[in-house]
């Protein structure tokens, strides 16, 4: 670490020199100018899929112009907007296809990664199709994964994050509990599988919001703000089964982006 002062004396001098010289030289040197930057990364909660208005380019991706990370970029007009956030990103796509426009200058990262992971697009795919059992099971294996692998991934990503981008302030945002228990539903999933979905996330958050923290990022608990606008609530901002359009069933409305997650971007600043 670098001296705080230095001592008078050419050893004080040379012994100064030495400690600042040993310091970390892994990152790339913060920049002189503000960095000011925007770089959204992520799985498809961060692309938008669920809200609509798709933007041509990267159409695999499913990114919506009424994602968060747009809207946010909208209001605020960063010096640079790169939008890499792509539906079914893992945190290994994220780091070999996402981090390319990270650089010294990048102001703000945020993402959502962790849940492509966990396998959570399978999981709820076996609670509609198979049934109690095969869904308790399922939601049981993703559990273990969280606590297992998830961890490592995710240094692996939040490492990589902060090597491309040393000045960036980064916000990584939690995914909302999918269902409100004895709500409006009648039929689908039973309130046992609801709740262990909803148990899931809930460790999932968990799991994000430790990592985050250890690599000195904000964390950005989005499930307060999703309280009464879950599945099964009288004004919900997630999707159930949508059946004629598959990729969008529980994900994000544009009320889900707008009024769930871009208020906690913009309060996380």
């Amino acid at each position: 670490m670098r001296q705080s002062r230095i001592a008078s004396g050419g050893s004080s001098l040379l012994l100064a020199a030495a400690c600042a010289l040993a310091g970390p030289a892994a990152t790339e040197a913060v920049p002189s100018t503000a960095a000011t930057g925007y770089v959204a990364l992520g799985d498809s909660y961060s692309a938008g899929v669920g809200a609509g208005d798709y933007l041509a380019s990267g159409a695999d991706c499913l990114r919506s112009g009424l994602a968060f990370p747009a809207l946010w970029a909208s209001a605020h007009a960063p010096s640079s907007f790169s939008f890499t956030a792509c539906d079914r990103a893992r945190t290994s796509d994220v780091i070999a296809h996402q981090l390319g426009p990270l650089n010294p200058r990048t102001g703000l990262v945020t993402l959502t990664a962790g849940g492509s992971d966990a396998g959570f697009s399978h999981v709820m795919e076996t609670c509609v199709l198979q049934g109690h059992d095969a869904c308790l099971s399922a939601v049981a294996r993703a559990r273990s994964f969280m606590d297992g692998t998830l961890p490592g991934n995710l240094d692996r990503l939040y490492a990589a994050i902060r090597r491309k981008a040393p000045a960036a302030r980064v916000v990584v945002l939690g995914y909302p509990r999918l269902y409100r228990l004895h709500g409006t539903c009648r039929g689908g999933l039973d309130e046992a599988e609801r709740s262990a979905l909803n148990g899931a996330v809930d460790l999932l958050d968990s799991v994000i919001s430790a990592r985050a923290a250890d690599h000195e990022f904000r964390f950005a608990d989005v499930r307060g703000a999703f309280t009464g606008h879950e599945i099964c609530s009288a004004s919900p901002w997630l999707h159930s089964v949508v059946w004629l359009d598959p990729p969008e069933s529980y994900h994000p409305t544009a009320p889900g982006q707008s009024l769930g997650y871009l208020p906690l971007l913009t309060g996380a600043g």
